[in-house]
This record gives structure tokens, C-alpha cells and sequence, in this order.
């Protein structure tokens, strides 16, 4: 990318978690980036568009974490590595997961971005069933025993970046339930 589409997208993504969706606007993303009037609909024609490029921009941030996270050994590993997302998408992150919630939103009248997140959560659940056969010695576990975990991690990001608040404990065993209910889904399938 380029550093002013760079610039673009990164002040359009910290806009939309912080501002919401209304406030994503070429002209409020030229402001906040300190670009001439006019930059950001020379890389983004349409607020669908940049809409797509933030969406790109989260998708590209998010596949190099998980890349970076460490495999995990055993099932308590992998709650310790969930736990760090967890904690990092309602800390430092949190303008990020908001941004995240408020594509949802613009997502039922784009079917682009829609695509996009979808794009996203398919490599997540890719993602987290490779990590959950490596944790548990089983290669045949599906991916849609992870989905209910998923739905927590999604669920607990958005609930916790709203009202704040992070009890390690009880993420904790609430990780380790579903992460265990994952690992054991593969007897309950008929598998």
C-alpha cells in the first residue's frame, strides 16, 4: 500500500471506532489524516469503497496476528493465547473492534463488505480449528465445533469494548469450557 492510502485507511478505521459510522466521511477522514481536501476520494471513490478498504485493512491486521500467536501445546495454551486476543481487541485494539461492529452494521446494505467480513470470519474459523486439533492432539475435530467459540470471542469483544471491564478469571474459565466442549465435539458428532 501506499503511504497515503495507508494514512487513509488507518485514520478511516480509528474514525469509525471512535466516531461510529456517521462520522466516516471523505472529507472528516482528509481532516483527521492532515491530507488535502479531495485524498481520500482519490484512493476511495465511494464510501462503499472505503468501507471495503477498512474492512481489507482489519481483515490484513488480523490474519498477521493470529500468524504471530504462538502455537498453542495443550488446550490450556490455546485459553491463554484466546485470553491475549480477548484482552488485546477491548484495550489497545478497541477502536479497531469497534470499527469491526460498526462494518457489521453497514454490512447488510453492502453486500461487499458483507463478503468481506465474511472472507475474515472463514479464515478465523480456519484459523482457530488448526490451532484447537494442534492443542488437542486431534486432527479430525470439525470446524464447526469451534463456531460456538468464535461466537463468545465475538460476543465478549463487542460487550467489553462497550462497557470495559476485563475479569482474567472468569475469561479464563469460560474459554476453557468452550475450548474443552470444541475439543470433545468430534465423540458427540458420531465422528
Amino acid at each position: 500500500m501506499t503511504g497515503k492510502r495507508t494514512l487513509v485507511l488507518d485514520t478511516a478505521l480509528r474514525l469509525l471506532g471512535e466516531r461510529g459510522p456517521r462520522a466516516l466521511t471523505h472529507r472528516a477522514v482528509d481532516e483527521a489524516a492532515g491530507l488535502p481536501a479531495g485524498s481520500a476520494s482519490n484512493y476511495f471513490r465511494t464510501r462503499a469503497a472505503l468501507l471495503i478498504g477498512i474492512t481489507g485493512l482489519l481483515e490484513e491486521r488480523d490474519h498477521a496476528a493470529w500468524e504471530r500467536a504462538p502455537a498453542p501445546r495443550d488446550t490450556a495454551e490455546l485459553v491463554a493465547v484466546l485470553s491475549a486476543v480477548l484482552r488485546h481487541a477491548v484495550t489497545a485494539d478497541e477502536p479497531a473492534t469497534l470499527a469491526r461492529y460498526a462494518l457489521m452494521l453497514e454490512a447488510r446494505e453492502l453486500p461487499e463488505v458483507r463478503e468481506a467480513l465474511r472472507t475474515g470470519h472463514i479464515r478465523l474459523t480456519a484459523w482457530l480449528t488448526g490451532h484447537l486439533r494442534a492443542a488437542t492432539g486431534d486432527p479430525a475435530i470439525p470446524e464447526s465445533a469451534v463456531r460456538p467459540l468464535i461466537d463468545y470471542l465475538d460476543g465478549f469483544a463487542l460487550h467489553h469494548a462497550l462497557i470495559g471491564g476485563f475479569d482474567t478469571t472468569t475469561v479464563t474459565s469460560t474459554l476453557g469450557t468452550l475450548v474443552t466442549a470444541a475439543g470433545e465435539a468430534r465423540q458427540e458428532l458420531g465422528a
